[in-house]
C-alpha cells in the first residue's frame, strides 16, 4: 500500500483497504464560548490533517463549499499547507464542486498540490450536496445536469496528460491546449467521480473509466451494493479497466458508545436542521440518531470497537478499496475532532484490517 519512502500509494482495484478521513471545515464551538472564526477553522483543519498523518491514517480530505457554516472554499489552497506538515498522508478534495468551476484550473491547482505533496493529491469530483456555489459564479442551475456532464468530459480529457482540442457547448472550446505544472515522471492525476446514489452517475464514471466515490448520507450503506455491482459491471461492458471503489460516511469516535453518542448528539442535531430547514426537512429527532447509530445504520458513531465493526461491515459489503469517516460535524469542536482522528486511526483501523483479514 507504501512506497518505499513511505508515501501512501493510490488505490488500485485489487489494494487492501485504506481508511482516511474528511471535513468541510464545519464551524466550530470555540473553547471559551460562542464560535470559531474562519480563520481559526481553517488553522485546525491544517492541524487536523497532520493529525491524521500521525495516526497512520491513508487519506486526508476536504470539502468545499460557500456558506458561512463551512470554513472552506478552496480545498486546494489548505491541502498546500497540509501538504508542507506532512510527508505520507495521501490528500484530495471532499468534493471539488466540478460543476461550478473550470476543469482547467481545477488540474491545475491539484497539479501543483500534487508537486508540493511529492505525488499525493487526489481529486474526488462531484457535483456537491448544495447549491450555492451556482449563482455565486454566475451559473444557471437549468445546466445543472449538462454543467457537470461536460466539464468532466473535459477534465477526463486533461488527464492524460496530452494536448487537448475540445468542443463543449456551455464552456468555450480548447485547441491543441494543456494544463500546467506537469505531472512528475509522466504520471496521471489520481482522480475519484463522486456519486451521491443515482445509476446514471455510476455509468458516468465508468464511462470515462474513472475509480468511483460513493457518498453515503443515509440509510443502510450495503443499499449501495447494487450500484457498486453496476459500476464493475459496466466497466466490463465498456470495455475500461478494473477501478478502485471508495465510499464516504459521516462518524465520530470516543472511548466508548455513551461518550460519543452523547458528545456527538447536539451538534450533529443542530447541523441537520441547519441543513433541512433550507430544504423543508422536519427537525431531525433522536430517534432517527439513534436509529442511525444502530448496526445498519449510516452514522459510524461509538467506540473503537464499535466503529471498526460498522466500517468493516461496510467495507466488506461494498468491497471497498478506501473509506472515509467525515468526522467534522456543525459545532463538534476541534478538541474532540482531533481525539476521534486519533482514534480512528491509531484503533479503528487496525482492527477492521484485521476482521476484514479474518473474513477473507
Amino acid at each position: 500500500m507504501s512506497t518505499p519512502t513511505g508515501i501512501v500509494e493510490a488505490p488500485t482495484a485489487q489494494s487492501e483497504l485504506q481508511i482516511g478521513v474528511e471535513t468541510f471545515g464545519d464551524i466550530t464551538a470555540a473553547p471559551g464560548g460562542g464560535v470559531t472564526s474562519h480563520a481559526q477553522v481553517i488553522r485546525d483543519v491544517v492541524a487536523e490533517g497532520v493529525a491524521a498523518e500521525a495516526a497512520g491514517l491513508d487519506f486526508f480530505g476536504v470539502g468545499e463549499h460557500h456558506r458561512p457554516d463551512y470554513s472552506v472554499t478552496s480545498p486546494e489552497v489548505v491541502l498546500a499547507a497540509v501538504a508542507q506538515a506532512t510527508e505520507r498522508i495521501r490528500l484530495g478534495s471532499a468534493v471539488t464542486v466540478l460543476s461550478s468551476d473550470d476543469p482547467v484550473r481545477v488540474m491545475e491547482r491539484f497539479a501543483t498540490v500534487d508537486a508540493l505533496s511529492n505525488r499525493r493529491a487526489e481529486i474526488i469530483a462531484g457535483r456537491g450536496s448544495f447549491i450555492e456555489s451556482f449563482p455565486l459564479f454566475g451559473l444557471d442551475l437549468r445546466n445543472y445536469e449538462e454543467l457537470f456532464e461536460e466539464k468532466l468530459d473535459l477534465l477526463a480529457q486533461l488527464l492524460k496528460n496530452e494536448p487537448v482540442t475540445w468542443e463543449g457547448k456551455l464552456r468555450p472550446s480548447l485547441t491543441n491546449a494543456k494544463a500546467y505544472p506537469e505531472i512528475e515522471d509522466d504520471g496521471r492525476l489520481f482522480t475519484w467521480v463522486g456519486v451521491g446514489g443515482s445509476p446514471q452517475s455510476v455509468i458516468r464514471a465508468a464511462r470515462h473509466n474513472l475509480p468511483l466515490f460513493l457518498a453515503i448520507i443515509g440509510g443502510d450503506p450495503l443499499s449501495f451494493k447494487p450500484l457498486a455491482n453496476l459500476y464493475r459491471r459496466a466497466l466490463g461492458e465498456l470495455d475500461g479497466t478494473e477501478q478502485p471503489i471508495g465510499a464516504h460516511v459521516h462518524g465520530f469516535v470516543a472511548e466508548t458508545d455513551q461518550e460519543a453518542l452523547t458528545t456527538l448528539w447536539p451538534h450533529y442535531q443542530a447541523s441537520m436542521d441547519r441543513i433541512g430547514a433550507d430544504r423543508g426537512w422536519p427537525p431531525y429527532t433522536k430517534g432517527q440518531f439513534m436509529a442511525a447509530a444502530e448496526e445498519d445504520g449510516n452514522l459510524a458513531v461509538g467506540s473503537p470497537e464499535t466503529v471498526a465493526a460498522k466500517l468493516t461491515r461496510i467495507a466488506g459489503g461494498l468491497g471497498l478499496n478506501r473509506l472515509d469517516v467525515k468526522y467534522s460535524h456543525g459545532s463538534l469542536p476541534h478538541a474532540d475532532n482531533l481525539r476521534s482522528i486519533e482514534l480512528l486511526g491509531t484503533e479503528v483501523k487496525p482492527r477492521v484490517l484485521e476482521l476484514l483479514k479474518n473474513e477473507a
